[in-house]
């Protein structure tokens, strides 16, 4: 069974991750001490211990079991998409279909596959997909059913995917950090990036961007979460990645942007929908895709630079 390579770099970020962790809940707890107004900032700490320690435990065992609990966060994100957005009758025996594609999808990835990865749901789901909602004969809001169930797979099976697909670049690309080197370091810059925009607005943000989508994003949350993550992706470059300083400070300008993006369109979709949070299994973030919008852009933007700039042949 294959084994993940824990670098001794990855292990010492992994320890220094629960450290800024733990410094973190102590300042909001003493914070609280002082009569500050901090149970809502407790409460999201609460879940990011959550998921810290779920994701290293995952990735401590093997690659099976890594992809395994990677599958469970699509699945847990496509059933939290549908149990959102209004579906026709007739939908539910499309819907079968979607969820059947989360272990075909995995299983691709888990044999190396990588090119059938790449096709079967942006392709062969945007073909199969219709075809059995016409078999189905319901022609009724076809056309945006149709859409709605595909983009729920691009986001919630396809994007996640990419979680896994980090596993099929060779260790050799990255000597001091491995695959999960490479997985860690945007994690912890999308984080990073969503803490520092969310730290900026609250104590600096007055110029909102886009009011009418997510009123609390503002120019100076934006802009201090973008310099403070090309700074972070600079300095974790050197014990995760073979970046040089300056060539990671451009990637995690443009990384922080597009995890912007990746959470204000999940906001357009959840104020279209009439809803605040995707759902509620998270206290304090809300559900699966509310803590996943910014990684959904920024996981498979940064694996496709990684393979484009290093040359990675994965389309076996």
């Amino acid at each position: 069974m294959d084994t993940i390579s824990l670098t001794h770099n990855v292990k010492s970020c992994i320890l220094l991750l629960y450290l800024v962790l733990a410094l973190i809940t102590g300042a909001a707890y003493i914070l609280g001490f002082m009569k500050k107004n901090v149970e809502n900032f407790k409460t999201r700490m609460k879940s990011f211990w959550i998921i810290v320690i779920l994701f290293t435990a995952a990735f401590m065992f093997n690659k099976l079991a890594a992809i395994i609990f990677i599958m469970l966060i699509s699945y847990l994100a496509l059933k939290e998409f549908f149990s959102m957005i209004p579906t026709r009758r007739s939908d539910r025996r499309v819907l079968l279909w979607a969820y059947l594609s989360i272990p075909i999808q995995f299983y691709f990835i888990y044999t190396g596959w990588i090119a059938m990865f790449y096709l079967f749901i942006p392709l062969y789901l945007f073909l199969l997909i219709p075809l059995r909602m016409v078999l189905i004969g319901d022609t009724d809001g076809f056309l945006k059913s149709c859409g709605t169930i595909h983009w729920a797979l691009m986001t919630c099976v396809y994007a996640i995917g990419y979680f896994a697909v980090y596993f099929s670049i060779p260790e050799t690309v990255n000597p001091i950090g491995g695959a999960l080197g490479f997985l860690l370091y945007i994690l912890i810059l999308t984080i990073s990036n969503d803490f520092m925009q969310y730290l900026f607005g609250k104590t600096l943000g007055k110029h909102k961007i886009t009011p009418k989508v997510s009123p609390n994003k503002t120019v100076e949350g934006l802009l201090g979460g973008v310099v403070s993550t090309a700074v972070i992706a600079g300095i974790l470059a050197k014990f995760l990645t073979p970046f040089s300083f300056w060539q990671a400070f451009i990637l995690g300008a443009i990384l922080a942007i597009a995890g912007f993006f990746g959470d204000i369109t999940m906001s357009a979709i959840k104020r279209d929908i009439g809803v605040k949070d995707t759902g509620a299994l998270l206290p304090g973030h809300g559900g699966i895709l509310d803590r996943l919008d910014s990684m959904i852009f920024t996981v498979p933007l940064f694996f496709h630079y990684v393979a484009y700039y290093y040359n990675i042949g994965i389309l076996n």
